[in-house]
Protein backbone atom coordinates (compact mmCIF):
# COMPACT_ATOMS: atom_id res chain seq x y z
CA UNK A 1 0.00 0.00 0.00
CA UNK A 2 2.01 2.97 -1.42
CA UNK A 3 -1.01 5.62 -0.27
CA UNK A 4 -2.15 7.95 3.05
CA UNK A 5 -4.23 10.00 4.31
CA UNK A 6 -2.12 13.13 6.35
CA UNK A 7 -4.24 14.76 9.10
CA UNK A 8 -3.43 17.19 11.48
CA UNK A 9 -4.91 18.84 14.59
CA UNK A 10 -7.54 20.87 13.02
CA UNK A 11 -8.99 18.07 10.96
CA UNK A 12 -10.69 15.72 13.57
CA UNK A 13 -13.53 15.22 11.46
CA UNK A 14 -15.86 12.34 11.86
CA UNK A 15 -17.20 12.28 8.40
CA UNK A 16 -13.78 12.78 6.46
CA UNK A 17 -14.13 12.56 3.14
CA UNK A 18 -10.61 11.20 2.67
CA UNK A 19 -11.25 8.27 4.70
CA UNK A 20 -12.15 5.93 1.53
CA UNK A 21 -8.57 6.43 0.22
CA UNK A 22 -6.80 4.43 1.93
CA UNK A 23 -6.46 2.62 5.33
CA UNK A 24 -3.36 4.01 6.28
CA UNK A 25 -3.79 7.40 8.28
CA UNK A 26 -0.73 9.65 9.02
CA UNK A 27 -2.39 11.86 12.22
CA UNK A 28 0.29 14.82 12.82
CA UNK A 29 1.08 16.54 15.65
CA UNK A 30 2.94 19.45 14.24
CA UNK A 31 4.60 22.35 15.29
CA UNK A 32 2.49 25.04 14.11
CA UNK A 33 0.20 23.52 16.46
CA UNK A 34 2.02 22.84 19.18
CA UNK A 35 5.14 24.84 19.13
CA UNK A 36 7.75 26.28 16.15
CA UNK A 37 10.79 27.56 15.53
CA UNK A 38 9.81 30.00 12.53
CA UNK A 39 6.70 31.31 14.16
CA UNK A 40 7.99 30.82 18.23
CA UNK A 41 3.88 30.98 19.60
CA UNK A 42 3.94 29.45 23.37
CA UNK A 43 0.62 28.26 23.26
CA UNK A 44 -1.98 28.09 26.36
CA UNK A 45 -1.67 24.92 28.34
CA UNK A 46 -5.10 24.44 27.88
CA UNK A 47 -5.47 24.83 23.90
CA UNK A 48 -2.19 21.96 24.08
CA UNK A 49 -4.56 19.64 26.29
CA UNK A 50 -7.33 20.37 23.74
CA UNK A 51 -5.08 18.95 20.76
CA UNK A 52 -3.30 16.29 22.60
CA UNK A 53 -6.45 14.83 23.87
CA UNK A 54 -8.79 15.57 21.06
CA UNK A 55 -6.00 14.10 18.87
CA UNK A 56 -4.88 10.79 20.76
CA UNK A 57 -9.32 10.35 20.81
CA UNK A 58 -9.37 10.50 17.22
CA UNK A 59 -6.38 7.98 16.64
CA UNK A 60 -8.98 5.62 18.87
CA UNK A 61 -11.86 6.70 16.85
CA UNK A 62 -9.56 5.42 13.81
CA UNK A 63 -8.19 1.99 15.03
CA UNK A 64 -11.57 1.47 16.25
CA UNK A 65 -13.03 1.59 12.37
CA UNK A 66 -10.35 -0.67 11.32
CA UNK A 67 -7.23 2.15 10.07
CA UNK A 68 -3.83 1.63 10.22
CA UNK A 69 -2.61 4.63 12.06
CA UNK A 70 0.59 6.36 12.63
CA UNK A 71 1.12 9.32 15.41
CA UNK A 72 3.36 11.63 14.80
CA UNK A 73 3.84 12.99 18.36
CA UNK A 74 5.41 16.73 18.41
CA UNK A 75 9.09 16.50 19.56
CA UNK A 76 10.47 20.11 21.52
CA UNK A 77 13.06 20.26 19.26
CA UNK A 78 11.03 21.54 16.61
CA UNK A 79 10.80 24.95 18.88
CA UNK A 80 14.69 25.18 18.90
CA UNK A 81 16.22 28.06 16.69
CA UNK A 82 17.00 26.42 13.13
CA UNK A 83 14.43 23.92 12.68
CA UNK A 84 12.52 23.40 10.26
CA UNK A 85 8.90 22.06 11.70
CA UNK A 86 7.45 18.89 11.76
CA UNK A 87 6.52 18.69 8.18
CA UNK A 88 10.53 17.97 6.79
CA UNK A 89 10.22 14.80 9.73
CA UNK A 90 6.95 13.77 8.00
CA UNK A 91 7.77 13.59 4.69
CA UNK A 92 11.03 11.71 5.27
CA UNK A 93 8.70 8.87 7.36
CA UNK A 94 6.40 8.86 4.56
CA UNK A 95 9.41 8.24 2.08
CA UNK A 96 11.20 5.66 4.11
CA UNK A 97 7.53 3.81 4.33
CA UNK A 98 7.53 3.50 1.02
CA UNK A 99 4.54 6.05 0.62
CA UNK A 100 4.08 7.55 -3.03
CA UNK A 101 0.84 9.70 -3.18
CA UNK A 102 -0.95 11.47 0.13
CA UNK A 103 -4.24 12.59 0.52
CA UNK A 104 -5.05 15.52 2.71
CA UNK A 105 -7.79 18.50 3.21
CA UNK A 106 -7.24 21.97 2.64
CA UNK A 107 -5.59 22.51 5.80
CA UNK A 108 -6.67 26.50 5.21
CA UNK A 109 -3.19 27.34 6.78
CA UNK A 110 -1.03 29.30 4.61
CA UNK A 111 2.89 28.45 6.54
CA UNK A 112 1.76 24.96 6.85
CA UNK A 113 0.79 24.84 3.19
CA UNK A 114 4.20 26.50 1.71
CA UNK A 115 6.05 24.12 3.78
CA UNK A 116 3.92 20.85 2.13
CA UNK A 117 4.36 21.91 -1.33
CA UNK A 118 7.87 22.27 -0.32
CA UNK A 119 8.77 18.87 0.86
CA UNK A 120 6.95 17.41 -1.99
CA UNK A 121 9.61 18.86 -4.06
CA UNK A 122 11.82 17.50 -2.46
CA UNK A 123 10.35 13.93 -1.84
CA UNK A 124 8.97 13.08 -5.00
CA UNK A 125 5.32 12.48 -3.13
CA UNK A 126 2.18 13.41 -4.89
CA UNK A 127 -0.24 15.35 -2.99
CA UNK A 128 -3.95 15.68 -3.44
CA UNK A 129 -5.25 18.90 -1.21
CA UNK A 130 -9.03 18.17 -1.07
CA UNK A 131 -11.69 20.57 0.21
CA UNK A 132 -11.97 20.34 3.85
CA UNK A 133 -15.57 19.84 4.66
CA UNK A 134 -14.80 22.70 8.02
CA UNK A 135 -16.39 25.01 6.16
CA UNK A 136 -19.67 25.33 3.50
CA UNK A 137 -18.44 27.26 1.21
CA UNK A 138 -15.56 25.98 -0.74
CA UNK A 139 -13.04 28.26 -2.12
CA UNK A 140 -14.02 28.69 -5.89
CA UNK A 141 -17.49 29.62 -4.09
CA UNK A 142 -15.90 32.43 -2.52
CA UNK A 143 -13.43 33.48 -5.46
CA UNK A 144 -16.59 33.50 -7.65
CA UNK A 145 -18.53 35.74 -4.80
CA UNK A 146 -16.09 38.10 -4.69
CA UNK A 147 -14.65 38.16 -8.17
CA UNK A 148 -15.39 42.01 -9.76
CA UNK A 149 -16.27 43.14 -6.18
CA UNK A 150 -14.66 46.34 -5.50
CA UNK A 151 -15.21 46.02 -1.06
CA UNK A 152 -15.06 43.37 1.06
CA UNK A 153 -18.43 43.74 3.29
CA UNK A 154 -19.93 41.09 5.82
CA UNK A 155 -23.14 41.98 5.28
CA UNK A 156 -23.72 41.57 1.64
CA UNK A 157 -21.82 38.14 1.83
CA UNK A 158 -24.18 37.03 4.20
CA UNK A 159 -27.25 38.15 2.35
CA UNK A 160 -25.95 35.80 -0.55
CA UNK A 161 -24.90 33.08 1.73
CA UNK A 162 -28.04 33.16 3.06
CA UNK A 163 -30.34 33.09 -0.34
CA UNK A 164 -27.42 30.20 -1.40
CA UNK A 165 -28.15 27.82 1.11
CA UNK A 166 -31.72 29.02 0.88
CA UNK A 167 -31.36 29.36 4.99
CA UNK A 168 -34.08 31.44 6.68
CA UNK A 169 -35.95 32.44 3.28
CA UNK A 170 -39.90 33.03 2.49
CA UNK A 171 -39.77 33.50 -1.55
CA UNK A 172 -36.61 34.67 -1.61
CA UNK A 173 -37.15 36.92 1.02
CA UNK A 174 -35.68 37.24 4.50
CA UNK A 175 -38.08 35.44 6.51
CA UNK A 176 -39.59 37.97 9.42
CA UNK A 177 -38.93 40.69 6.99
CA UNK A 178 -35.03 41.53 8.15
CA UNK A 179 -31.99 40.30 7.03
CA UNK A 180 -30.53 40.99 10.67
CA UNK A 181 -31.61 41.24 13.97
CA UNK A 182 -28.06 42.90 15.22
CA UNK A 183 -29.22 45.87 17.04
CA UNK A 184 -31.99 43.97 19.05
CA UNK A 185 -29.49 41.79 19.95
CA UNK A 186 -27.65 44.30 22.85
CA UNK A 187 -29.54 43.96 25.87
CA UNK A 188 -27.05 44.16 29.39
CA UNK A 189 -27.49 41.59 31.38
CA UNK A 190 -29.97 41.97 34.57
CA UNK A 191 -28.91 40.62 38.31
CA UNK A 192 -32.02 39.06 38.37
CA UNK A 193 -31.48 36.80 34.79
CA UNK A 194 -30.32 33.22 35.18
CA UNK A 195 -27.13 32.26 33.35
CA UNK A 196 -26.66 28.60 33.08
CA UNK A 197 -23.82 27.22 34.32
CA UNK A 198 -21.62 25.40 32.90
CA UNK A 199 -21.94 21.86 30.97
CA UNK A 200 -19.56 19.39 32.38
CA UNK A 201 -18.00 16.87 30.32
CA UNK A 202 -16.42 13.64 31.52
CA UNK A 203 -13.31 12.78 32.33
CA UNK A 204 -11.89 10.39 29.80
CA UNK A 205 -8.15 8.68 29.81
CA UNK A 206 -7.74 11.29 26.66
CA UNK A 207 -7.88 13.60 28.82
CA UNK A 208 -5.88 12.87 31.89
CA UNK A 209 -2.98 11.27 29.56
CA UNK A 210 -3.33 14.71 27.73
CA UNK A 211 -2.82 16.50 31.08
CA UNK A 212 0.03 14.64 32.13
CA UNK A 213 1.60 15.31 28.76
CA UNK A 214 1.25 19.06 28.52
CA UNK A 215 2.65 19.23 31.96
CA UNK A 216 5.61 17.19 31.11
CA UNK A 217 6.58 19.18 27.61
CA UNK A 218 5.06 22.24 28.38
CA UNK A 219 5.76 23.60 32.29
CA UNK A 220 6.63 26.93 31.43
CA UNK A 221 3.73 27.56 28.40
CA UNK A 222 1.32 30.11 29.94
CA UNK A 223 -2.34 29.45 31.01
CA UNK A 224 -2.98 26.75 33.77
CA UNK A 225 -4.44 23.36 33.24
CA UNK A 226 -7.46 23.34 36.28
CA UNK A 227 -11.23 23.12 35.74
CA UNK A 228 -10.51 21.97 31.91
CA UNK A 229 -14.01 22.04 30.00
CA UNK A 230 -14.49 21.48 26.89
CA UNK A 231 -15.11 18.45 24.85
CA UNK A 232 -12.30 16.34 23.14
CA UNK A 233 -14.42 14.02 20.76
CA UNK A 234 -17.88 13.47 18.65
CA UNK A 235 -19.88 12.24 20.73
CA UNK A 236 -19.14 14.77 23.63
CA UNK A 237 -19.07 18.09 21.42
CA UNK A 238 -22.45 16.93 20.44
CA UNK A 239 -23.70 16.38 24.00
CA UNK A 240 -22.36 20.16 24.31
CA UNK A 241 -23.67 21.72 21.34
CA UNK A 242 -27.45 19.76 22.21
CA UNK A 243 -26.84 21.57 26.04
CA UNK A 244 -26.46 24.78 24.23
CA UNK A 245 -29.95 24.69 21.96
CA UNK A 246 -31.80 23.71 25.34
CA UNK A 247 -30.15 25.88 27.90
CA UNK A 248 -29.13 29.05 26.05
CA UNK A 249 -30.05 29.20 22.74
CA UNK A 250 -33.50 31.02 23.29
CA UNK A 251 -31.48 34.05 24.82
CA UNK A 252 -28.24 34.10 22.86
CA UNK A 253 -29.46 37.04 20.99
CA UNK A 254 -30.47 39.42 23.54
CA UNK A 255 -27.33 38.97 25.58
CA UNK A 256 -24.63 38.26 22.97
CA UNK A 257 -22.88 41.80 22.97
CA UNK A 258 -23.25 41.92 26.72
CA UNK A 259 -20.71 41.89 29.29
CA UNK A 260 -20.05 40.12 32.66
CA UNK A 261 -17.50 40.83 35.36
CA UNK A 262 -17.20 37.76 36.48
CA UNK A 263 -18.66 35.35 33.61
CA UNK A 264 -17.56 34.71 29.82
CA UNK A 265 -19.93 32.21 28.49
CA UNK A 266 -23.18 33.52 29.18
CA UNK A 267 -25.46 32.61 26.62
CA UNK A 268 -22.20 32.02 23.94
CA UNK A 269 -22.19 28.44 22.60
CA UNK A 270 -18.68 27.87 22.63
CA UNK A 271 -18.48 25.89 19.62
CA UNK A 272 -15.41 27.26 18.26
CA UNK A 273 -12.76 25.59 19.21
CA UNK A 274 -15.01 22.42 18.31
CA UNK A 275 -15.48 23.33 14.94
CA UNK A 276 -12.06 24.62 14.32
CA UNK A 277 -11.22 21.74 15.23
CA UNK A 278 -12.87 19.54 13.18
CA UNK A 279 -14.94 17.91 16.18
CA UNK A 280 -18.38 19.47 15.02
CA UNK A 281 -19.04 20.64 11.23
CA UNK A 282 -20.70 24.12 10.35
CA UNK A 283 -23.13 21.98 8.21
CA UNK A 284 -24.00 19.84 11.61
CA UNK A 285 -24.40 23.07 13.45
CA UNK A 286 -26.71 24.70 10.79
CA UNK A 287 -29.04 21.76 10.52
CA UNK A 288 -29.32 20.47 14.01
CA UNK A 289 -30.10 24.70 14.80
CA UNK A 290 -32.66 25.19 12.40
CA UNK A 291 -34.58 22.22 13.45
CA UNK A 292 -34.11 22.87 17.43
CA UNK A 293 -35.39 26.26 16.25
CA UNK A 294 -38.25 25.05 14.77
CA UNK A 295 -39.85 22.38 16.70
CA UNK A 296 -39.01 24.77 20.17
CA UNK A 297 -40.08 28.57 18.61
CA UNK A 298 -36.48 30.08 19.00
CA UNK A 299 -36.52 33.47 18.42
CA UNK A 300 -36.14 34.92 15.26
CA UNK A 301 -33.34 37.24 16.80
CA UNK A 302 -31.38 34.42 18.77
CA UNK A 303 -31.73 32.24 15.31
CA UNK A 304 -30.73 35.09 13.35
CA UNK A 305 -27.97 36.11 15.38
CA UNK A 306 -26.46 32.39 15.58
CA UNK A 307 -26.87 31.71 11.83
CA UNK A 308 -24.60 35.01 11.22
CA UNK A 309 -21.77 34.03 13.42
CA UNK A 310 -21.86 30.49 11.41
CA UNK A 311 -22.75 30.99 7.49
CA UNK A 312 -21.98 34.67 7.69
CA UNK A 313 -18.57 35.92 9.96
CA UNK A 314 -17.06 32.35 9.80
CA UNK A 315 -16.90 31.72 6.41
CA UNK A 316 -16.05 35.70 5.48
CA UNK A 317 -13.27 35.21 7.29
CA UNK A 318 -11.92 32.19 5.84
CA UNK A 319 -12.20 33.97 2.69
CA UNK A 320 -10.53 37.30 3.37
CA UNK A 321 -7.49 34.85 5.08
CA UNK A 322 -7.60 33.03 2.18
CA UNK A 323 -7.95 36.15 -0.47
CA UNK A 324 -5.67 38.97 1.40
CA UNK A 325 -4.21 37.37 4.29
CA UNK A 326 -0.51 38.02 3.30
CA UNK A 327 -1.64 41.60 2.89
CA UNK A 328 -3.17 41.62 5.83
CA UNK A 329 -0.46 40.33 8.38
CA UNK A 330 1.82 43.00 6.95
CA UNK A 331 -0.46 45.66 7.41
CA UNK A 332 0.11 48.32 10.06
CA UNK A 333 -2.04 51.80 8.95
CA UNK A 334 -1.48 53.36 12.35
CA UNK A 335 2.52 52.60 12.98
CA UNK A 336 2.38 51.32 15.94
CA UNK A 337 5.49 49.50 17.23
CA UNK A 338 5.48 48.54 20.65
CA UNK A 339 6.43 45.20 21.36
CA UNK A 340 3.31 43.38 23.83
CA UNK A 341 4.22 44.43 27.34
CA UNK A 342 4.73 42.07 29.96
CA UNK A 343 1.86 42.88 31.48
CA UNK A 344 -0.59 41.50 29.03
CA UNK A 345 0.61 38.36 29.91
CA UNK A 346 0.66 38.50 34.08
CA UNK A 347 -2.96 40.60 34.35
CA UNK A 348 -1.43 43.90 35.46
CA UNK A 349 -2.00 46.49 33.90
CA UNK A 350 -3.57 48.03 35.98
CA UNK A 351 -7.02 48.71 34.18
CA UNK A 352 -9.89 46.21 35.86
CA UNK A 353 -11.59 45.33 32.51
CA UNK A 354 -8.09 44.34 30.80
CA UNK A 355 -6.81 42.53 33.93
CA UNK A 356 -10.33 41.09 34.87
CA UNK A 357 -10.54 39.14 31.46
CA UNK A 358 -6.70 38.34 30.59
CA UNK A 359 -6.77 36.80 34.65
CA UNK A 360 -10.24 34.46 33.07
CA UNK A 361 -8.35 33.85 29.84
CA UNK A 362 -5.62 32.39 31.52
CA UNK A 363 -7.92 30.16 34.06
CA UNK A 364 -10.08 29.29 30.62
CA UNK A 365 -8.06 30.29 27.51
CA UNK A 366 -10.97 31.28 26.04
CA UNK A 367 -13.33 34.62 26.23
CA UNK A 368 -16.52 35.93 24.25
CA UNK A 369 -16.29 37.97 21.19
CA UNK A 370 -16.74 41.25 22.99
CA UNK A 371 -14.27 40.83 25.46
CA UNK A 372 -11.92 40.26 22.12
CA UNK A 373 -12.76 43.21 20.53
CA UNK A 374 -13.89 45.44 22.65
CA UNK A 375 -11.82 45.16 25.62
CA UNK A 376 -8.62 43.55 24.49
CA UNK A 377 -8.27 44.85 20.75
CA UNK A 378 -9.37 48.08 21.78
CA UNK A 379 -7.40 48.84 24.49
CA UNK A 380 -4.36 47.37 22.92
CA UNK A 381 -4.81 49.27 19.53
CA UNK A 382 -5.21 52.55 22.11
CA UNK A 383 -1.89 51.31 23.81
CA UNK A 384 -0.30 51.59 20.11
CA UNK A 385 0.97 47.91 20.00
CA UNK A 386 2.27 46.61 17.34
CA UNK A 387 -0.18 44.45 15.27
CA UNK A 388 2.02 41.66 14.90
CA UNK A 389 2.77 41.60 18.30
CA UNK A 390 -0.90 41.15 19.36
CA UNK A 391 -1.39 38.68 16.32
CA UNK A 392 0.90 36.48 18.30
CA UNK A 393 -0.70 37.55 21.79
CA UNK A 394 -4.16 35.91 21.01
CA UNK A 395 -2.88 32.99 18.95
CA UNK A 396 -1.09 32.30 21.87
CA UNK A 397 -3.65 32.43 24.42
CA UNK A 398 -6.97 31.46 23.14
CA UNK A 399 -7.96 27.79 22.59
CA UNK A 400 -10.24 28.60 19.28
CA UNK A 401 -7.07 30.75 17.88
CA UNK A 402 -5.59 29.45 14.24
CA UNK A 403 -4.00 31.34 11.42
CA UNK A 404 -6.97 31.32 8.99
CA UNK A 405 -9.42 33.41 11.72
CA UNK A 406 -6.80 35.39 13.72
CA UNK A 407 -5.31 37.24 10.64
CA UNK A 408 -8.44 39.04 9.48
CA UNK A 409 -9.96 39.25 13.09
CA UNK A 410 -6.53 41.08 14.81
CA UNK A 411 -5.33 42.93 11.46
CA UNK A 412 -8.45 43.60 9.97
CA UNK A 413 -11.72 43.52 12.34
CA UNK A 414 -9.76 44.46 15.79
CA UNK A 415 -7.09 46.92 14.93
CA UNK A 416 -8.06 48.31 11.50
CA UNK A 417 -4.53 47.86 10.60
CA UNK A 418 -5.26 46.66 7.06
CA UNK A 419 -7.22 50.34 6.36
CA UNK A 420 -10.42 49.61 6.19
CA UNK A 421 -10.04 46.45 3.96
CA UNK A 422 -13.15 44.41 6.21
CA UNK A 423 -14.47 47.32 8.85
CA UNK A 424 -15.60 50.59 7.67
CA UNK A 425 -14.06 52.30 10.77
CA UNK A 426 -11.41 50.95 13.71
CA UNK A 427 -13.24 49.18 16.78
CA UNK A 428 -12.09 51.71 19.49
CA UNK A 429 -13.96 53.53 22.04
CA UNK A 430 -14.04 55.20 25.49
CA UNK A 431 -14.89 53.90 28.80
CA UNK A 432 -18.72 54.72 28.09
CA UNK A 433 -19.12 51.59 25.61
CA UNK A 434 -17.79 49.24 28.50
CA UNK A 435 -19.70 50.65 31.16
CA UNK A 436 -23.17 50.82 28.84
CA UNK A 437 -22.81 47.03 28.19
CA UNK A 438 -21.80 45.08 31.61
CA UNK A 439 -21.87 45.29 35.03
CA UNK A 440 -18.08 46.93 35.71
CA UNK A 441 -18.27 49.86 38.03
CA UNK A 442 -16.32 53.35 36.91
CA UNK A 443 -13.36 54.04 39.22
CA UNK A 444 -9.89 55.47 37.95
CA UNK A 445 -9.49 52.93 35.05
CA UNK A 446 -11.97 54.55 33.30
CA UNK A 447 -9.31 58.39 33.16
CA UNK A 448 -6.81 56.04 31.93
CA UNK A 449 -8.95 54.65 28.83
CA UNK A 450 -10.81 57.60 28.41
CA UNK A 451 -7.05 60.02 27.92
CA UNK A 452 -6.01 57.19 25.59
CA UNK A 453 -9.13 57.09 23.41
CA UNK A 454 -9.04 61.28 23.00
CA UNK A 455 -5.39 60.92 22.82
CA UNK A 456 -5.71 58.66 19.46
CA UNK A 457 -8.12 60.51 18.15
CA UNK A 458 -6.01 63.95 18.52
CA UNK A 459 -3.49 62.27 16.98
CA UNK A 460 -5.03 60.44 13.78
CA UNK A 461 -7.55 62.92 13.45
CA UNK A 462 -6.60 63.85 9.76
CA UNK A 463 -7.11 60.14 9.31
CA UNK A 464 -10.16 59.73 11.28
CA UNK A 465 -11.98 63.25 9.63
CA UNK A 466 -12.14 61.33 6.40
CA UNK A 467 -14.28 58.02 7.72
CA UNK A 468 -17.51 59.35 7.81
CA UNK A 469 -18.42 57.55 10.84
CA UNK A 470 -15.85 58.82 13.00
CA UNK A 471 -15.52 62.12 11.72
CA UNK A 472 -18.01 63.44 14.75
CA UNK A 473 -15.08 62.75 17.34
CA UNK A 474 -12.92 64.73 15.68
CA UNK A 475 -15.23 67.64 15.43
CA UNK A 476 -15.41 67.04 19.55
CA UNK A 477 -12.43 67.02 20.22
CA UNK A 478 -11.97 70.38 18.15
CA UNK A 479 -14.61 71.55 20.73
CA UNK A 480 -13.03 69.90 23.59
CA UNK A 481 -12.19 72.68 26.76
CA UNK A 482 -8.19 73.07 26.41
CA UNK A 483 -7.66 71.85 30.14
CA UNK A 484 -9.79 69.05 29.31
CA UNK A 485 -8.27 67.59 26.37
CA UNK A 486 -4.64 68.61 27.82
CA UNK A 487 -6.13 66.26 31.22
CA UNK A 488 -6.46 63.74 28.73
CA UNK A 489 -3.43 63.64 26.70
CA UNK A 490 -1.48 63.78 30.22
CA UNK A 491 -3.38 60.88 31.30
CA UNK A 492 -2.70 58.37 28.55
CA UNK A 493 0.83 59.59 28.20
CA UNK A 494 1.59 59.15 31.97
CA UNK A 495 -0.06 55.73 31.25
CA UNK A 496 1.83 54.87 28.37
CA UNK A 497 5.06 55.66 29.61
CA UNK A 498 4.74 53.16 32.41
CA UNK A 499 3.43 50.20 30.20
CA UNK A 500 6.30 50.87 27.69
CA UNK A 501 8.92 51.81 30.51
CA UNK A 502 9.72 54.84 28.05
Amino acid sequence: MNTAVVCFPHQLFEQNPLLKETKRIYLVEDSLFFGDAEYPVRFHKKKLMFHRASMKYYESFLINKNYEVEYLEYQLKYAKSNHNGSVPELFRKLKNDGIKAIFMLDPVDWALEKRIKKEKKKNDIQVTIEETPGFLNTNSINNQYFNGKKSYQQTPFYIAQRKRLKILLVDGNAKGGKWTYDTENRKKISKDLNIPRIPKIERSQFLEDALKYTEDKFPDNPGNLENFFFPVSHQSAKLWFSKFLKERFELFGPYEDALQEKESILFHSVLSPLLNSGLLTAKLVIDLSLDYAKKNNIPMNSLEGFIRQIIGWREFMRAIYVLEGVKQRNSNLWNHTHPMPKEFYDASTGIFPVDNVIKRLLNDAYLHHIERLMILGNFMNLCEIDPKAIYKWFMELFIDAYDWVMVPNVYGMSLNADGGLITTKPYISSSNYILKMSDYKKGDWCDVWNGLYWRFIHKHQEKIKKNPRMSMMVKIIKQMDSNKLSSHLEKANNFLKKLHKI
